[in-house]
């Protein structure tokens, strides 16, 4: 019965969102304008006011990275859980690991931030260092995926997070999700500075209540002693434990390491001088990460906590410090809305990169228009959709998420650490050997961390990356094609082409003797002399009064009758338009095709018409020498 009732909220949900959604459209101009706000001049697209302050632009681009604290630890602790209370203690060497790459990944990408200004991040990195296209589509689609994948995570871990300590909200988890995806593409078609506004400050008090939790751990110990009954004796070997089991354990930690990409990808959105402010944010970000990671993670060895699917880390060491009082409620709160926040910010990340990538002819050239707003509108609808279907698949579960979430984020970090190797090699410039280390140990080690997701988390859906990615490239290699061939083929000489005349037979589709038919005469007759009025007609008696009317009417034009004995329309204009394409006292060059449409007042009443006019448009476009046109007629009740 509880199933049942879940379903039925489902089913309501979505009858609500479709009657919004029709609504919209009826008043679009109006409902735009209050959600999105004003539209924004080009010129303004360089203003500093749509700019970001360093300091502001922390919080936004840097929630993705700083929110994976909350679950990091936990994915690594969760693979050795099985080993019991004596594989505890690896929670600590696990985490300094992470930071240590944490350190050389920051160090890199500030030194793509130097190199590549523009941002585009590992993507452009590589396309500067690679002659062949297939490194950086290699890196784009990852950190594509990575950015759907970030989306998906991160609100479902919020979702966790509240269910943890709420257990009743534990059957929506899906439907609040999809909610909170949806809040998020209002937010950033406002646009970035926007956004700014509403997510900065959330971000910082989650940042304050881990300083504060932290905090609150070590004054916990002072009192009561920083070895307890609960803390698992350091250096014990449990049985069962390998050395391949540790690599899985310390890759599924660096999940908490997603996100470094997104401020270099995203380099154009700060205030000038861009490259020190981006260069400010991941100082800042790096230190602020190592210290909460190494923070929870000790207290977290020292209170013996157990990773429980039903309970999460966090809540559960926050329960021995704060009960369930205020702070601990805060907290809880806070980090749900941060790693909304870290939904947030790839937003930002997945649309200027699909931009680069579409303006470079390799995904859609739509994903370069930008919105009222100055914003990728079109990126973060796709964003949006493609993290919704995620959600829904996966029923808003983080850990059936992270094996396909991780493999693409190091895959993008391995090629943008080559593609800086290649780069110091061929440019050198001052200390380039130092440079040259840092990157390649950091290739050596994303490398690594890539393989043991992609062997490790194969059987629990690794493998649709793996698969998902060849695909991506290939499409985007097609797409490429597509435009090349597209351009070559319309591409004129100015000297030698020039626009000549032709003949056009206008044919004007008819259905009767109203309004809608002489709207439509009106407009075919003021721009030709060569027009033709086509009825099809089911029986004899339906003909004769067509013919009837039309003579009543005074013959506009030539009235050309079509018998259907199948009820069917398209067959015997296309048989008609055949004909007229083999005449043979003097075939046309083009046939012009006139649809007569009407256009309810309001947005339900299309379900009570048919739609012939969207049929024949849909079946005739595929005729080179066909031109269609629809003249609307406006109703007015």
């Amino acid at each position: 019965m509880h199933h049942l009732h879940v379903f039925w909220l489902e089913i309501v949900f979505i009858l609500l969102a479709v009657v919004a959604i029709g609504y919209s459209f009826s008043n679009f101009t109006n409902v735009k304008r209050i959600f999105i706000g004003r539209p924004l001049r080009t010129k303004e697209l360089h203003a500093q006011h749509t700019k970001l302050f360093w300091l502001i632009a922390l919080p936004i681009l840097s929630a993705d990275l700083y929110s994976s604290v909350a679950y990091g630890p936990e994915a690594g602790m969760t693979e050795l859980a099985g080993l019991g209370a004596s594989a505890k203690w690896f929670i600590l060497p696990i985490t300094v690991s992470t930071i240590l790459l944490l350190a050389i990944l920051i160090v890199s990408y500030i030194m793509g931030v130097i190199a590549y200004p523009s941002g585009g991040g590992a993507y452009a990195i590589a396309k500067d260092n690679f002659k062949k296209p297939f490194p950086s589509l290699l890196a784009s689609s990852s950190l594509l995926v990575d950015y759907v994948l970030t989306v998906a995570v991160s609100v479902s871990a919020a979702v966790e997070a509240v269910s943890s300590a709420y257990p009743v909200v534990a059957p929506f988890e899906t439907i609040i999700a999809i909610v909170c995806v949806c809040l998020l593409v209002v937010i950033n078609l406002r646009g970035i500075a926007e956004s700014a506004k509403v997510f900065a400050w959330p971000t910082f008090v989650f940042m304050g209540c881990m300083l504060l939790l932290i905090a609150a751990g070590f004054l916990f110990e002072f009192r009561h002693g920083f070895t307890q009954a609960s803390t698992p004796p350091i250096g014990t070997v449990p049985q069962g434990l390998s050395t391949l089991l540790i690599l899985k354990a310390f890759s599924s930690a660096c999940s908490a390491l997603t996100g470094i990409e997104t401020i270099s990808n995203a380099v154009p959105v700060f205030r000038e001088p861009q490259q020190k402010s981006a260069i400010k944010t991941y100082i800042a970000l790096g230190v602020i990460t190592a210290i909460t990671l190494f923070g929870f993670a000790y207290h977290l060895y020292i209170q013996g906590i157990t990773p429980d699917p039903h309970n999460t880390m966090l809540s559960q060491l926050a329960e021995v410090y704060y009960g369930h009082g205020l702070l601990y409620q805060i907290l809880i709160w806070s980090t749900f809305i941060v790693l909304i926040l870290a939904a947030n910010s790839t937003f930002t990340g997945f649309s200027q990169l699909a931009a680069i990538v579409a303006a470079d002819g390799f995904l859609p050239r739509a994903l370069t228009n930008r919105g009222d707003r100055l914003g990728y509108s079109n990126g973060i609808f796709v964003l949006a959709g493609l993290a919704i279907l995620l959600i829904i698949a996966f029923r808003a579960h983080t850990n059936a998420l992270i094996p396909l979430y991780a493999i693409g984020v190091f895959l993008s970090f391995t090629v943008a650490q080559i593609g800086l190797l290649r780069r110091w090699r061929r440019v050198k410039g001052t200390k380039w050997r130092v440079k040259f280390v840092i990157n390649l140990i950091g290739s050596i080690i994303t490398a690594l961390v890539a393989v043991i997701f992609a062997f490790t988390k194969f059987v629990d859906g690794a493998w649709v990356v793996l698969i998902v990615l060849p695909l991506i490239i290939v499409l985007s290699l097609m797409i490429k094609r597509h435009y090349t061939q597209v351009a070559s083929e319309l591409k004129i000489d100015p000297k030698e082409t020039r626009p000549v005349a032709h003949r056009i037979i206008t044919i004007v589709l008819i259905s009767g003797v109203h309004r809608v038919v002489n709207n439509t005469m009106s407009f075919a007759k003021s721009f030709s002399n060569e027009t033709i009025a086509v009825y099809v007609g089911f029986d004899d008696e339906s003909i004769d009064k067509m013919e009837q009317k039309w003579e009543d009417w005074g013959n506009p034009c030539r009235l050309v009758v079509l018998r259907s004995s199948y009820r069917s329309i398209l067959e015997p204009i296309t048989r008609f338009i055949q004909t007229l394409e083999k005449w043979e006292g003097g075939a046309p060059d083009h046939i012009h095709l006139v649809v007569p449409q009407f256009i309810p007042k309001k947005w339900w009443h299309n379900i009570l018409h048919n739609q012939n006019a969207l049929l024949l448009r849909a079946w005739f476009f595929r005729n080179k020498n066909v031109i269609i046109t629809t003249v609307p007629y406006r109703l007015t009740k």
